[in-house]
């Protein structure tokens, strides 16, 4: 999994898999997922995200794995 902020466009973008995008369907006001060819959710995309999350979050990412 990759997390990538672009300050400049306001956006953030969480990519799950490597893998190019075939459709991309908006879920939300600005919320946009990215499937591939297979259907398979390969990455979230968020804009103005500054608006949604704080700033301050950004540099405080947790990640938690249970099985």
């Amino acid at each position: 999994m990759k997390i990538r902020y672009d300050k400049d466009a306001d956006a953030i973008y969480i990519r799950f898999q490597d893998g190019e995008y075939e459709v991309s369907k908006e879920v939300d006001e600005d919320v946009i997922l990215d499937f591939d060819k297979k259907n398979k959710l390969i990455g979230i995309e968020i804009l103005d995200v500054s608006d949604k999350i704080p700033a301050k979050n950004f540099m405080d990412v947790t990640f938690g794995i249970s099985q």
